[in-house]
Order: C-alpha cells, then structure tokens, then sequence
C-alpha cells in the first residue's frame, strides 16, 4: 500500500509543500521528483507520483509556487509562471532548495534521484540540470525548452530525455534544433523523443483545447511514460 505524506520547505521566507508517495517511508529508496505545468502542484502532478510510489519509487511532487498557491484560469498560471521564466537564476535557486529538502529525507537515497516535469515542469527539470543540480537524470514531458541566459558554458553531468510533441504549438520544431544543440555542446546525455501528431499537455487527460492547443494524447502519454520507465531503470541504481 502507498504511503504518502507532505514536505514543506522555505525560500525567501516562503513556505513550499510538496507531496509525496512511497511504497514505503521507513527506509531509503530511490525518488523522483516532478516539477508541476503552469497552474502549481495539482492532481496531475501527484497521480504521476503514486504512479512513480507503485515502480517502487519515491514520488515526489515539487511546489515551485509557494504552498497552496494555485492558478485557477490561464491568466492566473501565466501570471505564477512568468515570474520564474523570465528569472531562471532564481527558478535554479529555489529548485536547488527543494532537491536539498528532498536529499534531507530518511527515505530518500540522496544520491540516487532524477527530476521530472510537465510543461512549465519539464522547463525547471531541465535547469536543474543545466546548473548542475545533484540529480542523476533530468525528463520533460511537453515541456518548454527555452535556453537560460545564465548559465553560458556550462557541463551538463546529468542525463537528459525529452518527450515532445511534433505539432506542440508552443515549442516548434526549431525549438528542438536549438536544445539539441544546446545539449551537445554542454556535452550532455541526451535524447529526444517525438511524438507525430501530437500536441502539447498530451498526458493530462484533461486537456482538450485544439484552439489552445493543449490536447491529451493516449498513445503519446503511454509510449512516453513506458520510455521514461526504461530511462529510470537506466539511470538510478538497482531497488534495494
């Protein structure tokens, strides 16, 4: 049975809650943290962590905004998220804070966690890995793929996959000519998985918005997860 809790962290004098799933909480596991889309840390982002606690997972669902802060209509999110888009030293700053309040925990191997995230979430676990969080591998999922203007020159340790949708609205294909070649030149591990026929948020069931272009895809939605599975086995170290 999944256990979960809560886990609550400060920057700058706010309070961060994220959520957690385990298969249990009385000894270390390897975790997986997800960064949350645009709206904060909601049903989605926890589902994927009790999804995560079931492979024998830490699930881990990261709050980026601030504890109970939620946006509530597009405007809402982009108002929450523009803020740490347009300053991505201190989206690195606060995501270096909640990985360190993660490692901190007793059932958390420290030195055995990837970061995941969706949309807006798959843009923070990708920065933190472009500032060389101590994670093992970064995963994005629909996620906005924009190159920080902070971090020039820098490696990047951790291994990288990438879940896209060829008819993403948002991130056009030249988006995806850029980032490879960001990646290469950070000398990183990476890999990019496309989607055809697909558009951007397709693995929340919930979206269904053509005009938007924010529509849930099931096939796309499965075959990523399965190839995230593949990713996870490959990067952390064996269950124990």
């Amino acid at each position: 049975m999944t256990k979960t809790t809560t886990l609550e962290y400060t920057h700058d004098g706010s309070v961060f809650e994220a959520y957690v799933a385990a298969p249990t909480l009385d000894r270390a596991r390897p975790a997986v943290m997800i960064c949350h889309a645009w709206a904060g840390r909601g049903k989605h982002e926890q589902a994927v962590a009790h999804r995560l606690a079931e492979l024998g997972y830490v699930g881990i669902a990261l709050d980026l905004y601030g504890k109970g802060v939620r946006g509530q209509s597009n405007e809402d999110c982009q108002a929450l998220m523009t803020p740490l888009v347009e300053n991505r030293a201190l989206l690195q700053e606060r995501l270096k804070l909640a990985i360190s309040a993660v490692h901190e925990q007793d059932y958390v191997q420290a030195d055995n966690t990837v970061i995941a995230g969706y949309c807006f979430g798959g843009l923070c676990a990708l920065d933190a890995a472009r500032s060389n969080a101590p994670i093992l591998g970064a995963a994005s999922f629909h996620g906005l793929l924009g190159k920080p203007d902070n971090l020039e020159g820098q490696k990047i340790s951790a291994k990288i996959i990438i879940f896209h949708g060829y008819d993403d609205p948002m991130v056009p294909p030249q988006d995806l000519i850029a980032f490879a070649n960001e990646m290469t030149e950070a000398e990183a591990d990476w890999q990019i998985h496309t989607y055809g026929s697909t558009m951007h948020a397709f693995t929340n069931k919930a979206a269904n918005d053509p005009g938007f272009g924010t529509v849930y895809s099931e096939s796309a939605d499965r075959r990523s997860f399965e190839s995230f599975n593949n990713f996870l086995e490959e990067v952390l170290r064996h269950l124990s």
